[in-house]
Order: structure tokens, then C-alpha cells, then sequence
């Protein structure tokens, strides 16, 4: 009995032994051999790691008006487990196809989903029709959530997730220059994409210790790194400028609908971009249902286009520096043969022309004489480069196209053609404007570019983007000399194949273009690219516009169909910039005079909503300045019912604070900055007399003091007085009155192609080979 009892007690205690043996081993193996792992189990389950996103950069235009930022967005999620639970699945699917329009089937797919051991999920995102919706959407979610709660007392089975997205207030404008932001947080195109590295900023990230319900644990440590925030960009775009050129474009593409329009306009000084369009556009607030993928190519930057006679202004600037430009000397107009081919005018009814009146009259002729007798080849050639085409402008936009400058300087007819911008001659709009830009500012070719501040939202530091000049292309004598024959282009009401571009009190120079496009390898004669480009004033350049329409559905050339658009933009815009009138005439024989231009009356806008203040000045085309932060026009300046002065604007006060950023003044007259600086409650001190010129603000004993400092406005600035115009027949300045312009009919020239081997010229947004041999006539001209 005792022996048995002994076997037992050493059997019990031998596997107690065992037992303990083998936890022990356990033990050692889990905190020794394989601790580092399980060290790595625990770590995950109880370390948090948040990252932190940072905020998108705003774009703002020139003046701080938004174009696009982070707004909230809200994503709807489902939780399978509870609507399965009480059975709502049917219930949830009606009401959330109806509120998504997400399709039933999906919604079933997502109410129903389970993990890997077979159990019904607990959150699901609804993609893409609950992605990131509007609060208004959420809203409506909203109520459905608090619906299934007071009917069966359900929570969470519908919910919403509070995130962001990127916001366009103004919609389409500007959107080919905005590009836009994909919701998986990736940028689609233009500058969301050129600036994405500066507007995403870097995400930050916290690291800390919970409990197995998600709160942090006493005690434990923590580890925050901030997010650094996208810098914002202030943009060289002026979003008032912007609306006149696609308002204008607007009234153009409903009476020409055109295969596509664009319109670039710059300050000739900095080539800061003031406005840029392309037609057809997208709404980057929904460009998920843009039907083709052409409505985002930018036209402006992107397409290359035979210019016809726009790119006359080249070989007339070339001529001017080389001083091989004689105005008074004459030329037999009509037709010329240059190697076997013919080059002929739109009329072969001019007969013998000064070589001025062949820049007024546009023609062909007198251009091939200037490119290939007086120039030559060689010296074309090398203006064409140093004016900037045939390589890209480096403007900060993605997938520029550099054109494309091909023809050779030993075959005659080649460098005919290009000397009136035709055969292998492909230019982009970004680079006529830069070409334009050198001849008013100077004869200084500037980088054009569309941002001008990036700052940072967390330090406040300011990078600001300086005007680059990128060479000195013909002298300021030859620039100054070059536009005053380009004025005569507008001013000339009887010969001048730019007349409808004519401003009444504003010197305009321009130049007309119209070419044929090509279809497969031969000229379509029935298809044309119009454009007209110019800027204003002469004396004092403050804008240059170019305007190109692609197979306008009439037969008119760019005289008729673009330059009626570049003054209206033009018109507007330098009302709004508060550019003073001259004394600028037309010159037409019967020297009858100009029509006065009918200057507004100021409306009563105190009271009203400040965006619909301002839509209503912008539909009248009054130029305005928004001073304050409001949401309402508390006061305004002029008054209602006073008659506008010529250049002057109405400045919409939305606060009554004395804190208030001050407006630019620059330009503005001395009462004017009196009466809008009273409204303000700030206190003036005035040097000089004339127009403010500089203005400087600093506390004087507590209160806020400006400074403004007053010039007369300027007489000249180029070299030619404003009341004067260049003879058409001299050069030299004259005081003809004219009269309202009248219609015009663009002239179209037929050329041959050249001789050469296949010559590649291409359409506006894709490119074409054109068969020398294919097409006796190439429609070149214009007016």
C-alpha cells in the first residue's frame, strides 16, 4: 500500500516535474529565442503611427482672389455587420442608390463584404459615388443615418468620414493654367502638376502607445513630427483679365464656332501672363466627366500652328534692325516667282506700294521682298531663333512644345515663305506673345511666367519670382521705329488690315494673320487658323494679346474674326487697369472724327452681396477694386448715379474696420485716392501732383498714415507724342483725325509651296506633311 502510494506521488510529481520542465522552455523560448519577434507583436498592437497630412497650397491669382484650395469633402462609409445584423440591406441599398447614384448591384457588393475568416466587415468606404462628396451630399446622408436611428434605433450603420479635396471656386476659368487634383492625390495637369512638389507640402506623422481600445496610455511616450504644409502660389493671372478674354471668346465661338480658340494676354514689360484660354475647356471641379481628352490640351502652350502673317513682325522687326527698311521706297505688288513657284497678294490690283503701305496692306510680296532680297536667309534665319521660336519659352506649365523652325536658308522659296510665316514655319501662341512683347517693351525678349509668389503658410516666407530677360533682340531705336509702323496697321481706317482693332483713345499696334491649314499632306483651302496679336498702348505698353482661332465656320479672315476680339479684351482690360486716355488718332482721308465712347453710370451696389456686385460690374465691363473682407458692399466709391471718368474704377468698401488692406493706387488720381483713403479712415500725405506714382503706408501716432507720391501723366514714352500716328506714306508723325472703323475684308493670298522636299507644316493641336507638289496656292493672307 505504501509502496504504491510512493510510485504515485513520484509519478504525480514526475509529471508536475515535466510540466514544469516544459513551461519553462516555453517561456525561455518565447522571451529569449523568438522574444524579438513577439517584442514586434506587441509593439504593433500597442504603437500607434499617425500620419499627419499636411494642408494643399492655395492658388490665388494676382490679387489674392482664390482659383483653388482644400475645401472639406466627406466620404460615406457602411458597416456590413450591423446592416446585416438587422436586416437593412435592402433599405440602405434604395436610399443610398438614390442619394449616390452608385449602382444597386455595387452597393450590395459593399454591404455584404466579409474578411478573410468569413465575418461581415465593420467599415467600408462607398467608391467612387460616396468618395469625398459635398457637404451638402453629406447632409442628406446625414439624415438617412438619423432616420435608421430613431426607426430601429441602429448606430452606424451609415456614417460619413470628414476629409478634403481640391476646390475650383470659379470653375472653368482659367482651368487649362490651374490644371486640377485627382482625388487619389495625384495631379492631373498644368500648374497643380508643374508646382505639385510646393503645393503637397510633406506629411508629418505621431507615434504613440495605447490601450487595446485605442486610448493613449498614461504615462508613455510620444513622438510628433508636424506636417509641413504646400506653399501657396500668387499667380501673374488677373482672374477680372481672365474673364473678359473668355466672355469675349464666348461671343466669338457663337458666331464662328470654331474647331478651337485660344487667347493668350501678357504684360509686354515682365511677359507676366495676365489671362490664358483655350477652347473647348472642362470644369477641373468635374473633370472625371470631360468627354475627350482635347479639352485638356492648352492650346496656348501645347499646340503648334503655321501663324501666317502675325509672323510678318518678325522679318519687318529684322528689316528695321538691319536697316534695310525703307518706308517710302515702292515694290510692284501682286505676284512674285521665287524658284519656279508663285507668291501672290490677296489683289493683284494694288500695283506699285511703298513698302509701309505693304506692312498696312499685309502683303506677301512685299514680305518675300524684305526676307529674301533684303535680309536673306542667313539673317532671317537668325532672328527667327533670337525672337524665340523653335525652342520653348520655359514657361512654368508641363509639356510645352518648343514649334519648329525647319526651313533651309539655301532654298529660296523656303525662306520666302517663312519671311510671311508660312511653310516650315511652326510656332507656338506662348512664343508669338514673348516676339510681340520684345518689339513693345524694347526690343527685350522676356521668359514668360505665371507665378509670381510662393509662400510659405507655416514661416511666411516669400520667394518672389523675378522677370527674366532672356536677350536683347533688336535695339530700343528698332523696337520703337518697328511699332510705330505696326500702329499703322490699326490706325490706317483705309488701308490697314488691322482697322477693327481700333481704340478709341488707346494707340494700338497689331498685325493680322490668317493661314491655310493642312489636311493629310496638302492645304485644305477651305480650312484656316485666323489670329490677330497686338498691344496697347504704343506709348506706354501695359498689355499684349494675341487671339487665334482654329477653322473659324465662315470664310473671314484674321482682320474680321480675331481682332474684333483682341479689342474688346484689350478695351476692357485697360479700362480696368485704370490706363488713362490720349489723344491717339485714326487717320482715314475724310478725316472725319472718331465716335466718343459712352461712358457708364455708376450703380448702386452698397447693400448688395459682394459676388454679385461684382458680376455685375464685370458683365458692364466697369473696372472695380474689392477693399475688405466682407461678404457685403458696405460702401462704395463713386457714388451711384455719377458719371464715370475715362480709366476710372469704383472701389467696393466690405468692412467698416480702419484696418483694411490698402488698394494700389498706382495710376489713380489724387481725388480718388482722397476719397476711397476718407472712406478707409486713413490719413494722406501727398508729394507732387499729377497721378500717384508710389504709395507707402506707416503709424503715425497710432493712426495709419499714406504716403502717395504724384506725377503728371507721361507724354511720351516711346518716342512718339500720344496724339500723334505715324504717316501712311513717311513714317513720320501726323495729326489726321480719323473716323469709326468699318468693316473690313480679310485678304487671302495664294503662294506656292516649296520646291524643296516634303515640307512639314502642321494644324493647331496635331501636326501634318504637306506635299510641295500637291497644292498650286497656299491661301496666306489675311487682313
Amino acid at each position: 500500500m505504501v509502496k504504491r502510494i510512493k510510485l504515485r506521488t513520484l509519478l504525480i510529481g514526475g509529471c508536475i516535474t515535466l510540466f514544469f520542465l516544459v513551461l519553462l522552455l516555453k517561456v525561455f523560448w518565447i522571451q529569449v529565442v523568438s522574444g524579438e519577434y513577439w517584442h514586434n507583436q506587441v509593439v504593433t498592437q500597442v504603437e500607434r503611427d499617425q500620419v499627419i497630412q499636411p494642408k494643399r497650397g492655395t492658388i490665388t491669382d494676382r490679387k489674392g482672389n482664390v482659383l483653388a484650395a482644400d475645401a472639406p469633402a466627406y466620404t460615406v462609409v457602411v458597416n456590413p455587420s450591423i446592416i446585416q445584423e438587422y436586416d437593412l440591406e435592402n433599405e440602405v441599398v434604395a436610399k443610398l442608390h438614390q442619394l449616390l447614384k452608385t449602382p444597386e448591384d455595387e452597393l450590395r457588393k459593399h454591404l455584404s463584404a466579409k474578411d478573410k475568416d468569413g465575418k461581415y466587415l465593420i467599415n467600408r468606404e462607398i467608391r467612387n459615388g460616396g468618395w469625398k462628396v459635398d457637404p451638402e451630399l453629406k447632409a442628406q446622408v446625414d439624415t438617412f443615418k438619423e432616420y435608421l436611428k430613431d426607426k430601429y434605433e441602429v448606430i452606424g450603420a451609415v456614417d460619413t468620414v470628414q476629409e478634403s479635396k481640391r476646390y475650383y471656386p470659379e470653375n472653368k476659368l482659367a482651368s487649362h493654367v490651374l490644371g486640377y487634383y485627382r482625388k487619389d492625390g495625384t495631379a492631373g495637369m498644368g500648374l497643380e502638376a508643374y508646382y505639385n512638389k510646393e503645393l503637397s507640402g510633406t506629411a508629418g506623422k505621431l507615434l504613440y502607445q495605447r490601450d487595446r481600445k485605442g486610448v493613449p496610455l498614461q504615462g508613455s511616450e510620444s513622438i510628433y513630427e508636424p506636417a509641413q504644409n504646400g506653399k501657396n502660389l500668387k499667380l501673374t493671372i488677373d482672374d477680372t483679365i481672365q474673364y473678359y478674354i473668355e466672355g469675349a471668346m464666348q461671343e466669338a465661338i457663337a458666331t464662328y464656332n470654331p474647331k478651337t480658340m485660344t487667347v493668350v494676354a501678357a504684360d509686354p514689360k515682365t511677359m507676366d501672363v495676365l489671362g490664358m484660354a483655350s477652347y473647348p475647356n472642362f470644369n477641373p471641379n468635374t473633370y472625371g466627366s470631360t468627354s475627350s481628352m482635347e479639352y485638356f490640351r492648352n492650346n496656348a502652350t501645347q499646340s503648334i500652328y503655321e501663324p501666317g502673317s502675325t509672323f510678318k513682325i518678325v522679318t519687318l522687326a529684322a528689316a528695321v534692325q538691319e536697316k534695310v527698311f525703307n518706308p517710302n521706297e515702292t515694290y510692284q505688288s501682286g505676284m512674285i516667282r521665287v524658284g519656279g513657284w508663285d507668291i501672290r497678294d490677296v489683289s493683284r490690283n494694288w500695283g506699285t506700294l511703298t513698302y509701309l503701305q505693304g506692312v498696312k496692306r499685309s502683303s506677301n510680296v512685299g514680305f518675300v521682298h524684305l526676307g529674301l532680297d533684303k535680309l536673306g536667309g542667313e539673317r532671317l534665319r537668325k532672328y527667327i531663333n533670337n525672337f524665340g521660336f523653335g525652342v520653348k519659352t520655359g514657361i512654368d506649365l508641363p509639356s510645352e512644345s518648343s514649334g519648329a523652325i525647319t526651313f533651309h536658308t539655301q532654298y529660296k522659296s523656303e525662306v520666302a515663305t517663312a519671311a510671311y510665316g508660312h511653310g516650315r514655319v511652326q510656332v507656338t501662341p506662348i512664343q508669338q506673345v514673348a516676339a510681340i512683347s520684345a518689339i513693345a517693351n524694347g526690343g527685350k525678349l522676356m521668359q514668360p511666367h505665371l507665378v509670381k509668389e510662393i509662400m510659405n503658410p507655416d514661416t511666411g516666407e516669400v520667394q518672389t519670382i523675378q522677370p527674366k530677360e532672356v536677350r536683347q533682340v533688336i535695339s530700343q531705336e528698332s523696337a520703337v521705329q518697328t511699332s510705330s509702323y505696326l500702329e499703322q496697321v490699326v490706325s490706317d481706317q483705309e488701308i490697314g488690315t488691322g482697322r477693327l482693332a481700333y481704340i478709341d483713345g488707346y494707340r494700338v499696334a497689331g498685325k493680322t494673320g490668317t493661314a491655310t491649314k493642312v489636311v493629310g499632306k496638302v492645304y485644305d483651302h477651305s480650312k484656316d487658323v485666323v489670329s490677330f496679336i497686338g498691344f496697347a498702348p504704343v506709348n506706354d505698353p501695359k498689355i499684349a494679346v494675341l487671339v487665334v482661332m482654329d477653322e473659324p465656320n465662315k470664310s473671314v479672315g484674321g482682320g474680321t474674326a480675331a481682332a474684333p476680339v483682341f479689342k474688346k479684351i484689350v478695351s476692357q482690360s485697360l479700362q480696368y487697369m485704370g490706363v488713362p486716355k490720349t489723344g491717339a488718332k485714326a487717320s482715314k482721308s475724310d478725316s472725319a472724327a472718331v465716335k466718343t465712347v459712352n461712358l457708364p453710370t455708376v450703380p448702386q451696389l452698397t447693400g448688395q452681396v459682394k459676388k454679385d456686385a461684382q458680376n455685375a460690374l464685370l458683365k458692364q465691363g466697369i473696372a472695380y477694386e474689392t477693399v475688405g473682407k466682407g461678404s457685403k458692399i458696405v460702401r462704395q466709391y463713386p457714388e451711384a448715379g455719377v458719371k464715370m471718368k475715362p480709366g476710372q474704377r469704383i472701389y467696393l468698401l466690405t468692412e467698416d474696420s480702419a484696418n483694411m488692406t490698402i488698394p494700389d493706387f498706382t495710376g489713380v488720381s489724387l481725388r480718388d485716392t482722397l476719397q476711397v483713403l476718407t472712406l478707409m479712415k486713413v490719413g494722406v500725405q501727398v508729394s507732387g501732383e499729377g497721378y500717384v506714382v508710389s504709395q507707402k503706408a506707416q503709424m503715425v501716432s497710432g493712426k495709419r498714415i499714406v504716403n502717395v507720391t504724384l506725377q503728371p501723366a507721361k507724354e511720351t514714352v516711346t518716342g512718339v507724342k500720344p496724339e500723334e500716328t505715324p504717316d501712311s506714306t513717311t513714317g513720320v508723325a501726323s495729326n489726321q483725325k480719323g473716323s469709326t472703323a468699318k468693316t473690313s475684308t480679310d485678304s487671302k493670298t495664294d503662294t506656292t509651296a516649296s520646291p524643296s522636299s516634303s515640307r512639314e507644316t502642321s494644324k493647331v493641336g496635331s501636326s501634318a506633311v504637306a506635299d510641295e507638289k500637291s497644292a498650286a496656292a497656299i491661301k496666306g493672307e489675311d487682313n
